[in-house]
């Protein structure tokens, strides 16, 4: 996967295990509190752990937080603190934002200032929000063991009509090498899919297999 820049504000348990993850991963993460307790846990877990008000326009520009590829706000408690942070991130021009919500109305207030993607941590792990930050087609992922888990990919359109065969994801010994669970077809369900199966547009794929192979899967 290539490098991106991710910059993420609030360093409680989720933004922190969210940067810690994306840092481990090779991204290059910069890290933003206002509680310098927090930033100096950092060190080491991520590429620039920063003490700043992220509701400062100014702040957020002399970072260079602009030139980021994707913001992921993690405050927690402090509501408008949230809003005001991912205001600022759409006004800079930040490609795609991801913004923790507490509840549903917290929510969609930040889908409404700006936010692309929202999560409930109490639902959602950090970890695999993470993880599903830079493969767009992933829409869950389980770990089973280190590096190896099953992903609930959405089907590139690169392999629309094609057979399981054709598209490579006929077992572990084929292109991918990846192994096809299921496929889901609206409110069909087929378990354990032939290599002859024709995929559509629209279907969702639960393919097994290490953690890097479903990377380069995801980002067909």
């Amino acid at each position: 996967m290539p490098r991106k820049q991710v910059v993420v504000i609030g360093l409680g348990r989720f933004g922190s295990e969210v940067a810690k993850t994306l840092y481990q991963e090779g991204h290059d993460v910069l890290a933003i509190d206002n509680d310098e307790r927090r930033v100096q846990e950092m060190a080491g877990h991520a590429t620039y752990p920063v003490k700043a008000d992220a509701t400062n326009e100014a702040a957020l520009r002399e970072l260079g937080v602009p030139n980021f590829d994707v913001a992921v706000v993690a405050i927690g408690n402090d509501i408008e603190a949230s809003i005001m942070s991912t205001v600022l991130l759409k006004t800079l021009g930040t490609a795609h934002i991801v913004a923790r919500a507490r509840d549903p109305l917290h929510g969609r207030t930040l889908e409404r200032v700006g936010a692309n993607v929202v999560v409930y941590p109490e639902q959602e792990t950090a970890e695999r929000v993470a993880r599903s930050l830079f493969q767009p087609h992933v829409l869950d992922y389980i770990e089973l063991a280190p590096s190896f888990g099953v992903s609930k990919v959405r089907l590139p359109e690169a392999f629309n009509h094609m057979t399981l065969k054709q598209a490579g994801l006929a077992g572990p010994r084929d292109k991918y090498g990846l192994a096809v669970l299921a496929v889901r077809r609206g409110k069909e369900i087929i378990l354990l899919p032939s290599e002859e199966e024709r995929l559509q547009s629209g279907d969702l794929l639960l393919v097994a297999g290490r953690d890097e192979l479903l990377e380069k899967f995801s980002a067909s």
